[in-house]
């Protein structure tokens, strides 16, 4: 193949490829090995004809023998350069100079095509040309695109006779010539000295070259310098004076208006404690509303800072604020105040349920049989988010009380419907209601309605209510015998057995029907009610009765009479009341509730008593042996003992130890029916003695036994004397004694009881004066012990 050459017929120079086509230049050892050749001009730009961009290796484009781009023309690897064709007009001659370059071996492509790769001549005294910048492909028949001159470029040392082989191996016959940057276009060397080159006779780098594109010493760097040096020494300066003025306070600062200007920083924060620290510690008064109350800054989590308030104000820094400041003065500046978040909000917590004000509902009412409402009012409710800020916010930078944001909170019952309310009460009792119950049509005037009617709350809203009891009366008395009583069934006792009489039902009123029916006609136009009659049931039915198992006597006991007459129609009555009377499972019996009131217009009569150790006479008396033969009743039948007290003399008509007596508004009998079946009393007079028994349903077996009487003192004579004295004879002596009671339960002991007693000396009385006449005898209870 061939190379290219200059336009006609100079010599081809000869070069010797280097250690590696791709090698740099400064790899390269330059020896001489063309002869000076004189360069011609290249034609201009516009008489360059179209072609084909220079060619490009297998890696990309032909570039000057860099170490890291493609190997230039005529390596190994790299495509071998057009041949001329000869259609071209020969191009003037080119005179070159002898040009370095590194002996080594031929490439492998310079070994294939046995030939050596074209270098372009340079003169001696001019720099290598610069490799072309790649041109974008063409075409035939395109306009050519002119590539800018590089401006100001800097310019570094040439490539080598290397590169500029390699450009000329890159660059076709048909390729435009490559621009020359200016910079390079106006700079000379020493003739012999290579452009780029260093060393002895080499021109002087100018560092500031690439800075003009005129190639002459620039000023920019000494206004630079002398720029970087008034930079420095302003800023030393703006350093000292903030350092100067680091631990003063800008004089005119004032901290919740206490003056801090120009104090040091320990000086500025004693100021502060003193001034803020006791105000900081003062309770703080907070309104919600018309509600207020204090609190405590450190229970709530509030704490002054003086030490942190004066170090924002005080100590280096650079902020041109700060040293504005002290140059021009300070500034008013909040406290600096640490809350702790979690006592904050427990604190404002309890702010929010003590300083809440509930809202009011509206009400309704009669007063004077007129309709009047009270108005609805709404409450306040602190907000707590708000309340919060206000606390962190405004402590000491504001004066107190500190007023917390509120939300209304709307009542239950609003004004709308209190006036609605209102309407329908005015309604109500805007004209009678009739009733039309049977045959019977009683009326109901306005006055008795508001008497009856009223409004509460009710889903939200406020509902006329009557009293349901009261208007079954209302109707009742402007009646003429609408209901009939419902007759009770209850035990009698028939030939001496219990049978069960009456349990008929009566007659009454629905109390909520009629309720409903009067409401509805009262705000109505009607106001007529129409209601029945309901049957009414006795307190105790038949079937209840059954049900208690009264159907056997399950004990007895009796006592003897005494002779005295009005001691033994006292205890006739006693047992009157008595007999008949019904105690239901799990009741307790109470003789002084059975025979209250003890009274003469109850039947009872004077008779003789023991009061205060004294025998003397009261109204019921010998009641206390009624005491006696019940308690005895109970005791066998296995019911608890509640309550008994014996006698304080014994009277040998009762049993030593096993006796009761009672004595009004101190000392009753009492025993509970611990069964599950009903009891019934039986109680009469008859055969000189006094008989109680008891009806039920056989539960307990009970066995009783009795102890020897001991610790015996005999009875004597005393004499006595003043105002209702009355002469006794001595009666039974002083003992103590024991009894027991085993109650069983299908064979299994349930109650195992002792009891013990000891009774005085009944000792006889002897009046030392006459004997007064006393009083008549009072109405009232038998004494203890009356016999």
């Amino acid at each position: 193949m061939g190379h290219p050459t200059e336009r006609g017929n100079a010599p081809e120079p000869t070069t010797a490829a280097g250690p590696d086509a791709g090698s740099t230049a400064d790899d390269a050892v330059p020896e001489p090995s063309t002869p000076a050749q004189t360069s011609s001009v290249p034609p201009d730009a516009d008489e360059a004809r179209p072609g084909s961009a220079a060619p490009e290796s297998a890696d990309g484009p032909a570039a000057s023998g860099s170490a890291d781009g493609p190997a230039a023309s005529g390596s190994a690897d790299g495509p071998a350069a057009p041949e001329d064709d000869g259609d071209e007009a020969p191009a003037p001659a080119q005179e070159t100079s002898p040009a370095p370059s590194a002996p080594s071996e031929p490439s492998a492509a310079a070994q294939d095509d046995d030939e050596t790769p074209y270098v372009p001549p340079v003169k001696a005294y001019e720099r290598p040309e610069e490799p072309a910048v790649p041109t974008a492909q063409y075409s035939e028949g395109e306009p050519t695109m002119a590539l800018p001159a590089v401006v100001g470029t800097i310019a570094g040392p040439a490539a080598g006779p290397a590169a500029s082989a390699a450009q000329g191996a890159g660059r076709g016959k048909d390729a435009p010539p490559a621009a020359v940057p200016p910079a390079q276009a106006g700079l000379g060397t020493a003739p012999g000295v290579p452009a780029g080159a260093s060393g002895p006779g080499a021109p002087p780098a100018d560092p500031l070259s690439g800075l003009v594109g005129d190639g002459q010493p620039s000023r920019a760097p000494k206004a630079l310098l002398w720029a970087g040096v008034a930079v420095i020494v302003l800023a030393g300066v703006y350093a000292g004076a903030q350092w100067a003025f680091a631990d003063r306070v800008p004089t005119g600062t004032h901290v919740a208006g206490i003056d801090l200007g120009g104090l040091s920083r320990d000086e500025a924060v004693s100021q502060l404690e003193a001034g803020l620290g006791p105000r900081a510690a003062e309770p703080v008064e907070v309104v919600a509303g018309e509600a207020s109350t204090t609190l405590d800054p450190a229970s709530a989590g509030l704490r002054f800072d003086a030490a942190g308030t004066v170090d924002g104000l005080t100590g280096f820094s650079l902020s041109p604020g700060r040293l504005w400041a002290h140059l021009t003065g300070g500034a008013d500046t909040d406290p600096v105040v640490r809350v702790d978040g979690a006592r904050l909000d427990a604190t404002v917590e309890q702010l929010v349920d003590g300083l809440a004000t509930e809202p009011v509902d509206g009400t309704v009412a009669f007063t004077d049989g007129e309709a009047v409402a009270t108005p609805a009012q709404d409450g306040t409710r602190v907000e707590a988010e708000g309340a919060t800020a206000v606390l962190r916010e405004k402590w000491l930078v504001e004066q107190g009380p500190y007023e917390l944001p509120t939300e209304a909170v709307a009542p239950e019952i609003t004004q709308a419907k209190t006036d609605a309310a209102l309407e329908q009460a005015r309604t109500m009792i805007s004209a009678p209601v009739v009733v039309q119950v049977g045959d019977q049509r009683p009326e109901l005037p306005p006055q008795t309605l508001a008497a009856l009617a009223s409004f509460e709350p009710s889903g939200g809203e406020l509902a006329p209510v009557l009293d349901a009891d009261k208007l079954v009366t209302a109707v009742v008395d402007r009646t003429r015998n609408l209901l009939t009583e419902p007759d009770d069934a209850h035990f009698e006792f028939v030939n001496g057995t219990p049978q069960i009489v009456g349990g008929k039902p009566g007659t009454t009123l629905d109390p909520a029907a009629l309720a409903e029916a009067v409401r509805t006609a009262a705000l109505g136009t009607e106001r007529t009610a129409s209601v029945e009659l309901v049957e009414r049931d006795p307190e105790h039915t038949r079937e209840g009765l059954e049900k208690l198992g009264i159907k056997e006597v399950v004990s007895s006991f009796s006592t003897p009479l005494t002779s005295e007459p009005v001691r033994t129609r006292n205890l006739v009555r006693g047992a009157q009341l008595v007999n008949g009377t019904l105690i239901e499972p799990g009741a307790t019996f109470s003789l002084l509730d059975t025979l209250s009131p003890i009274t003469v217009a109850n039947g009872y009569y004077a008779a003789g008593v023991v009061s205060n150790g004294l025998h003397t006479e009261g109204v019921g008396g010998g009641l206390s042996q009624m005491a006696t033969t019940t308690y005895n009743a109970g005791f066998f039948a296995g019911f608890e003992d509640v309550e008994h007290r014996q006698h304080s003399y014994w009277f040998s008509r009762y049993p030593a130890g096993r006796e009761a007596t009672i004595y009004v508004g101190s000392i009753d009998m009492r025993f509970k029916n611990d069964t599950p079946y009903g009891a019934l009393m039986q109680s009469w007079v008859a055969d000189g003695r006094l008989h109680v028994q008891i009806w039920s349903t056989k539960y307990y077996e009970v066995k009783e036994r009795s102890g020897e009487k001991r610790n015996i003192v005999p009875a004597t004579v005393v004499t006595k004397s003043g105002p209702g004295c009355e002469s006794y004879p001595k009666g039974n002596d002083g003992f103590a004694i024991s009894y027991f009671r085993q109650v069983f339960l299908e064979g299994r002991m349930v109650k195992d009881e002792t009891y013990s007693w000891t009774y005085k000396p009944d000792n006889g009385i002897v009046c030392a004066a006459p004997e007064p006449t006393g009083p008549p005898p009072a109405e009232g209870a038998p004494a203890p012990a009356d016999g």
